[in-house]
C-alpha cells in the first residue's frame, strides 16, 4: 500500500516535486544523481525511482546511465502531448462529430483572427499556399493542403489555445479512414474552390468572410464523415 500524505501518495508528491524540480532550470540541465535526489526530496530509493519512471514517461526528466549518469530536466513534446490527448478521446468513446462540436466554433474564430494578420512572412506563406492550390488532385495532396492550410491559419491567429484545438481536431481526424476525404473529382474541386475563397478572405483582411468560409470547410468535412458512417 503506497503512503498517502494530504491526498496524495508519496510516489505522485515525488513525481511533483521532480517535475518542479525541471521546470526551475533549462532543458538538458543536471538535476542530480540519484542519491543527491535521495537526500535533496527525502524519500526512499524505491520510492524515487517509482516516481522517476513516471515523470520520465511524461518527459519531464531524462534518468541515463553511465559516467555522466544521473536526473536531467525534461520537456513534453507538443506533437507527443497532442497525439496522447487524441488518443484519449478516441478511447473515451470521442468521434469526429464531437470533435466538429468543439473544433468547427474554433476554427471559425481562427479563420477571423487570422485575417487581422499583419506579420508579413506568415502572409508570404499563405500566398505561396495559395499558388500551389489547383496543383492538388488526389485525395493524399488534398489531406496534406489541408492540414498545412489548418496550420498556417492557426498560426495567423496568433493564439496558442486556438492551435491547440486546431491542432488535436486534425491529428483526430486523421486517424479516420482517409478514404472518406476528398474521395471523388467533384469533392477535391469543391474543397480547392473553399481554399481559394478562405485564403482570399484572409489576404483581403475580411474576417466575417473569412469565418463564413471556416465554417463551409467544416460543414464540407462534417457532411464526408456522416456519409461515411451511412448517417
Amino acid at each position: 500500500m503506497q503512503h498517502v500524505v494530504n491526498g496524495e501518495t508519496l510516489v505522485a508528491k515525488t513525481v511533483r516535486a521532480l517535475s518542479d524540480l525541471s521546470l526551475e532550470v533549462q532543458k538538458g540541465d543536471y538535476l542530480g544523481a540519484e542519491d543527491d535526489l535521495l537526500g535533496r526530496l527525502g524519500v526512499s530509493r524505491p520510492t524515487l525511482r517509482q516516481a522517476a519512471k513516471i515523470a520520465e514517461s511524461e518527459r519531464m526528466i531524462s534518468v541515463r546511465r553511465g559516467i555522466k549518469g544521473g536526473f536531467y530536466a525534461e520537456r513534453p513534446d507538443a506533437a507527443d502531448s497532442i497525439k496522447a490527448l487524441a488518443r484519449f478521446l478516441r478511447l473515451n468513446g470521442a468521434t469526429m462529430s464531437d470533435v466538429f462540436v468543439v473544433s468547427g466554433p474554433v476554427a471559425e474564430e481562427a479563420g477571423a483572427l487570422a485575417a487581422a494578420c499583419a506579420d508579413p512572412v506568415l502572409r508570404a506563406a499563405l500566398e505561396d499556399f495559395v499558388a500551389d492550390i489547383d496543383s492538388n488532385d488526389t485525395a493524399g495532396s488534398m489531406i496534406s493542403a489541408e492540414g498545412e492550410l489548418a496550420r498556417l491559419l492557426a498560426r495567423m491567429s496568433g493564439n496558442a489555445a486556438v492551435q491547440l484545438v486546431m491542432e488535436i481536431g486534425y491529428t483526430f481526424g486523421m486517424e479516420e479512414r482517409s478514404g472518406r476525404f476528398f474521395g471523388t473529382p467533384e469533392e477535391r474541386s469543391a474543397a480547392r474552390q473553399l481554399q481559394h475563397s478562405l485564403c482570399q478572405a484572409v489576404l483581403n483582411g475580411d474576417g466575417d468572410v473569412a469565418r463564413l468560409m471556416m465554417r463551409r470547410r467544416s460543414n464540407m468535412i462534417a457532411q464526408w464523415f456522416r456519409k461515411g458512417n451511412g448517417e
